[in-house]
C-alpha cells in the first residue's frame, strides 16, 4: 500500500482554499444562492460539515455510523437536504467553526487509522485514503458552487487528479445508475492536467477514447457543468454516451446543470 499522506495533505489544502473564500463573508454573503437548486453558500458548507462528521463516525465509531445510515434510510429522498438545512440555519460563525472543528478531527482520525483498515460508508467499505479522496472530491465540487455563486475564479490545481481518478473508476457505476449495461471494453482517457502533464488511464490502444482538459472532466463527473460547455472529445458510441451520464458520486443520477451556451465552462476557472 502506498503512503496515503499526499491525499490527506491535498484534502487539507482543498478545504483551506474553500475556507479562505467564506471566512470573510458577512451574513448576507452566506445567504447567496449557489447553482445547486435551493442551496445557499451556507447550505454548501453545512453539507460538507455534515458529511465530514459522517466520515468521522465511520472511522471512529462504527455503531454510531450504522445508526446514522439507518436514519438516512428512513428518509432516502431528503436526508441530505435535511442535514444541509439544519446546518444552514446556524449563525455563520457557528457553522464555520463546526466545519473547521469537524474537518480537523477527521484529518487527525484518517492519519491515525491503522494500516489496511477499511471503514463503512454509504457504499462499499473504504480505506482511509479512499475516504480522504471522496472528501476531497466533495470539497472541490461544493467549493466550485460557492466560487461560482460569489463570482470568484479558483485556479485549477493538480489536486484534481484525485477527482479525475474517481471519475474514471466510476464509469461502470454511472452506466448502472442509468439502468444501462456497462461496456465490456476499457476506454482510454487522456486529460491535460493544470500543470501541463498528461494524465492517462486505460489501454493505449483502446478503440474508444475520451480526451480533453482535466478540469473539464472533473466538472463533468461532479456535474458542475454541462457537457456542451466543456472541451471534451469522445471517440466511440459508448464513450460518447458516457459523457452524457458520467458521475463520480454515489447514489442516483443527479439533475446535472443546464448548458450555458457561452463558451467552455473551463474558461475563467483555469
Amino acid at each position: 500500500m502506498s503512503d496515503p499522506t499526499p491525499v490527506f495533505d491535498d484534502l487539507r489544502a482543498e478545504s483551506e482554499e474553500l475556507d479562505h473564500l467564506v471566512a470573510g463573508l458577512e451574513p448576507p454573503g452566506w445567504a447567496t444562492a449557489t447553482p445547486a437548486p435551493r442551496w445557499s453558500v451556507a447550505h454548501q458548507i453545512a453539507h460538507l460539515a455534515w458529511t465530514d462528521h459522517s466520515a468521522l463516525l465511520a472511522v471512529t465509531d462504527a455503531d454510531a455510523f450504522t445508526a446514522l445510515v439507518e436514519q438516512a434510510l428512513k428518509a432516502p429522498g431528503s436526508f441530505v437536504d435535511d442535514g444541509a438545512d439544519e446546518g444552514a440555519a446556524l449563525p455563520p460563525a457557528e457553522l464555520l467553526a463546526r466545519w473547521r472543528d469537524g474537518r480537523r478531527a477527521l484529518d487527525e482520525a484518517l492519519r491515525a487509522a491503522p494500516h489496511g483498515a477499511r471503514f463503512p460508508w454509504y457504499g462499499p467499505p473504504m480505506s482511509a485514503a479512499s475516504m480522504a479522496t471522496g472528501r476531497l472530491m466533495e470539497t472541490w465540487a461544493h467549493g466550485q458552487d460557492v466560487a461560482d455563486a460569489l463570482g470568484v475564479v479558483r485556479p485549477a490545481t493538480d489536486r484534481l487528479r484525485h477527482v479525475a481518478r474517481i471519475g474514471v473508476r466510476a464509469r461502470d457505476f454511472a452506466f448502472g445508475a442509468h439502468g444501462l449495461t456497462p461496456p465490456g471494453e476499457e476506454f482510454r482517457v487522456e486529460l491535460d492536467a493544470p500543470s501541463g502533464d498528461l494524465w492517462a488511464y486505460g489501454p493505449e490502444d483502446a478503440a474508444q477514447r475520451v480526451t480533453g482538459s482535466a478540469l473539464g472532466f472533473c466538472l463533468l463527473v461532479t456535474q458542475r457543468a454541462h457537457r456542451d460547455d466543456l472541451s471534451l472529445t469522445a471517440v466511440g458510441a459508448d464513450a460518447d454516451r458516457w459523457l452524457d451520464i458520467a458521475q463520480a458520486f454515489a447514489g442516483p443520477p443527479g439533475e446535472g446543470r443546464a448548458p450555458k451556451g457561452a463558451g467552455t465552462a473551463e474558461e475563467g476557472r483555469a
